[in-house]
């Protein structure tokens, strides 16, 4: 690839998030455009595309990769390169044929950078998988990646989390950072519609998540680190939606005290929730036993419409951690 090229389409890819949030969606900064038919897929519904949809992501870094219609894949789910772009036209989609499986990812992107995707729709055919447990079947899936934007996502039906980000699962970043996701939905997923598992500088503007439920906690939003090694900064939540979840939004903190000193910051923004089932908003979990995580989780001008029990419920928090902070909170009984 010439260097022009690159330098125009990271460019393209990294345009101020202002620029995003306006709706701009056609980042096509090296004018080239590849469609999934040309590497034999068949977009028919009914064949398996996965194989050829792989080449042709493989093939089009660096260009648009364009899905053109509703394309089955089998459960070993797709992998994005760095310098991927890939658009779903109108009508395309991924839905998983028949499986067997606890653990699936429907889009990987793991230790890449420089990632677009637009309008994604993500199937996980949950009423397909055979098998009765687990928890692990993801939508979207971003490990040690970095500069990801997703724009306008669906991911339904999920046999865990619509959308799931978290440290590499290899050798790549030690974190994910500079995630945007603009304008997600997500409905009918069993554990989450999504999981922050670790990140710096995650953003999710305007998401709705809905009908979360099938395995604990089953929240619109959890953020919940696995360790001492996870990150949980600058976390900005912008205008969420949840609706008939078992929690709206969860933040659980119990994993992250360890020997290194944390700091957590996550400020949430015009939430909005209807008829949770445990509680609209919940930070819990906290238990530092001497060891120092400081930092703040901030919830403003939320409006928690019928929660069934709690509108917001704080449990074994210890007060040295992070200040929760809810201002001009709405409760409508």
């Amino acid at each position: 690839m010439n260097a022009f090229l690159l330098s125009s389409m990271v460019g393209a890819i990294t345009r101020p998030l202002a620029a995003l949030a306006d709706g701009v969606t056609n980042q096509h900064a090296s004018g080239d455009e590849v469609v999934d038919r040309w590497f034999g897929v068949r977009a028919d519904g009914k064949t398996n595309d996965r194989a050829a949809l792989q080449k042709a992501v493989d093939m089009s870094v660096g260009k648009t990769l364009v899905i053109t219609g509703p394309c089955r894949i089998d459960a070993q789910g797709l992998h994005m390169r760095s310098n991927s772009r890939v658009r779903f036209a109108p009508g395309a989609s991924l839905k998983l044929l028949p499986h067997d499986t606890q653990n699936y990812e429907v889009i990987r992107v793991w230790d890449v950078r420089h990632v677009l995707l637009e309008n994604p729709r993500v199937d996980g055919s949950k009423e397909l998988n055979t098998v009765t447990g687990g928890e692990w079947g993801m939508g979207i899936s971003i490990a040690g990646s970095t500069d990801v934007t997703v724009l306008s996502p669906s991911t339904t039906n999920c046999w865990g989390d619509g959308i799931y980000i978290a440290n590499s699962f290899g050798k790549g970043l030690a974190y994910s950072s500079d995630v945007r996701v603009m304008n997600h939905y997500a409905s009918g997923c069993r554990r989450q519609g999504v999981s922050i598992i670790s990140g710096k500088n995650i953003l999710f503007d305007h998401p709705v998540w809905e009908n979360i439920a099938g395995t604990l906690p089953s929240a619109g939003l959890d953020i919940e680190p696995n360790g001492n090694t996870d990150v949980i900064e600058n976390i900005r939540i912008v205008n969420p939606t949840t609706r008939h979840c078992q929690f709206g939004i969860l933040v659980y903190l119990e994993a992250l005290p360890g020997s290194q000193e944390k700091y957590v910051s996550v400020v949430i923004s015009g939430h909005k929730d209807e008829d949770s089932r445990e509680a609209a908003y919940s930070v819990s979990g906290l238990e530092t036993k001497g060891r120092i995580v400081t930092g703040y989780i901030t919830s403003s001008s939320p409006t928690w419409i019928r929660p069934r029990r709690d509108a917001f419920v704080s449990t074994d928090y210890d007060r040295a951690g992070p200040k929760i902070d809810i201002t001009n909170p709405t409760i409508v009984r």
